[in-house]
């Protein structure tokens, strides 16, 4: 049921994504695509889970996502970051442009700058932080409540 519970947030959260993509018109930046990233790998660990239906692995799946949402949350927390210009972004989207001095300079500068820059986004929420942080805790009471209490010892131990 947890897999379950995984498998249908991710899934609204990228779906959500790609709506306001392709039928929205709103254009990701290079960050918005690289936080899709866990979403996927969230969505393919709690369908496998799902298919394969073992009990006792459950603590780890859970443990597994919680990694998998850490690493979301990171992303973006570093995504708002650059949008609030708290941090530097990558240099491919969000960098100032340079003088080009010579024809073909210009031409490379136009040809590898992104469409959609990182640090001035079009729309603003802090959702997907938002969201995954949620997930993260969802799924870290998830593995405390059926861990074993040496499993959660030792994740205790590992996290202090």
């Amino acid at each position: 049921m947890f897999a379950g519970f995984v498998l249908v947030a991710s899934a609204a959260v990228l779906g959500g994504a790609l709506a306001s993509q392709y039928w929205g018109g709103l254009a990701p930046c290079e960050l918005c695509l690289l936080q899709r990233w866990p979403w996927g790998a969230a969505i393919v660990i709690s369908f496998v889970a799902i298919m394969v239906g073992s009990r006792p692995a459950f603590p780890r799946v859970a443990l597994l996502l919680v990694a998998v949402f850490v690493v979301s949350s990171g992303l973006a927390f570093y995504h708002v970051g650059v949008e609030r210009h708290w941090f530097a972004g990558p240099n491919a989207c969000s960098g100032a442009a340079t003088a080009a001095d010579t024809l073909e300079a210009l031409k490379a500068q136009i040809l590898h700058q992104q469409p959609v820059r990182c640090d001035e986004p079009a729309w603003s929420l802090w959702g997907n932080f938002l969201a995954s942080l949620v997930m993260t805790g969802c799924c870290l009471a998830a593995f405390l409540q059926s861990a074993k209490p040496r499993e959660r010892a030792a994740f205790r131990r590992g996290a202090a």
